[in-house]
């Protein structure tokens, strides 16, 4: 099978490259031909034959005249529609595989494959991985940065309301930006011409669901976690946070419960714009930004690890990679999280947000020192796909639904 995959960034930035990036390397390696497209950058490691990329879009930098036309080029781009063009007409894919292509590539690349499958009289899925809310929320998140909380204005297709609470950036000209781009796309019907649209939650699919363009379109799938071997953890009098400080996370909230619980230990890994709130707090250990092997020691080590999101998270791999670990998780009932925690079994959950039920999840987690141990076994039991498994799944959903696919 001949698989071409699309994400504005061609190289590790985020979420969403990384797994594009792992997904692609295991499909080539299972025997399927894949080519990549996106725009060029220094860093780009994966590409496609003739080397055919869109320029290098960057909305927080150039100069005045780029600056001037980054609103039409946010809504449509003639360039990646004329490259995609070539590409397809060079490849001839049978499934192209969307991930996070609004704003830098948009929409028009749906426009062209729809146009060279019907001029060319071939079959070729679409196929969009949704790795946050950009399909039904111009900020992504499903959350308002001004209230700091979450926010379903636009689900249903109102879009001017990110526009109305400058939801992107805190900036009236983005948001009104990210309003317009919304509204163009979901007018023009584009999105319909999508074969599947692959959830990584149940959490995510619902709230596609509630537009109307994409109900039927849905399918949740978990995202697939590295296979671990598990080692004997000698676990230590600590719990652990790892990841953003930003407000969205709850790191104020966990931050309040700590100063409250003098003589629990936490060690925090990571970094973010409200790294500033856990300085002189005797019980916080903050060690910063960790990845590889040393962060693996610190989830290992720990007695459980704490999730305590403030907006809709949609598959969050820290409460996966925890749990496979051997360290139970604490979690925010918000979002997907649920549905990666067995509650009783490799984890509890919290009311995101309740600072006193946080607080009392947390004590009774850490001094019942039976029940932590029962978890952290139950963790090496988890059902979580590993790349193997998801790509079983994931070429079943590209032979059932491309074949379907319009001419």
């Amino acid at each position: 099978m001949k698989i071409l995959m699309v994400n504005k960034f061609l190289y590790p930035n985020g979420g969403s490259e990384t797994y594009m990036l792992k997904l692609g390397a295991y499909l080539q390696s299972a025997g399927h031909e894949v080519q990549y497209f996106g725009m060029e950058h220094d860093g780009r490691c994966v590409g496609n034959r003739l080397n055919m990329y869109t320029s290098d879009m960057d909305f927080h930098s150039g100069g005045k005249l780029q600056k001037l036309c980054y609103p039409i080029k946010a809504i449509y781009s003639s360039e990646a529609r004329n490259k995609t063009r070539l590409v397809l007409d060079d490849f001839a894919p049978d499934i192209v595989h969307l991930n996070n292509f609004n704003y830098q590539l948009t929409p028009s690349v749906i426009m062209e494959v729809v146009r060279w499958r019907k001029t060319n009289k071939k079959k070729c899925g679409i196929f969009y991985t949704a790795h946050d809310y950009q399909l039904i929320c111009p900020n992504h998140l499903l959350y308002n940065p001004k209230t700091h909380g979450c926010c379903e204005k636009c689900i249903s297709g109102h879009f001017i309301n990110c526009a109305k609470s400058r939801c992107i950036h805190g900036s009236i000209a983005k948001s009104l930006i990210g309003s317009a781009e919304a509204q163009f796309w979901n007018k023009t019907g584009a999105y319909k011409h999508i074969d599947a649209i692959i959830c990584c939650s149940e959490f995510l699919k619902n709230k596609m669901d509630m537009n109307p363009i994409f109900k039927t379109r849905t399918i949740a799938l978990h995202n697939f976690i590295d296979s671990i071997h598990h080692s004997e953890w000698l676990k230590k009098e600590y719990v652990l946070y790892f990841g953003r400080f930003s407000e969205e996370k709850g790191i104020r909230t966990l931050v309040k419960a700590c100063r409250e619980l003098p003589d629990i230990p936490f060690i925090f890994a990571g970094s973010g714009s409200l790294d500033t709130l856990l300085m002189d707090i005797p019980n916080i250990r903050n060690v910063g930004f960790q990845h590889g092997a040393p962060l693996a020691k610190l989830i290992g080590e720990a007695r459980f690890s704490i999730y305590p999101s403030e907006w809709y998270e949609n598959c969050p791999l820290s409460v996966m990679e925890s749990q496979m670990y051997g360290t139970p998780v604490l979690g925010a009932d918000i979002g997907g999280i649920p549905e990666l925690i067995d509650v009783g079994r490799t984890g509890e959950m919290f009311k995101s947000g309740d600072l006193n039920d946080l607080k009392a999840k947390i004590i009774a987690l850490y001094y019942d020192k039976g029940k932590n141990g029962r978890y952290s076994v139950n963790c090496t039991e988890l059902p979580f796909d590993t790349i193997d498994r998801y790509c079983d799944k994931l070429l079943g959903i590209y032979l059932a639904k491309a074949n379907s696919s319009e001419e």
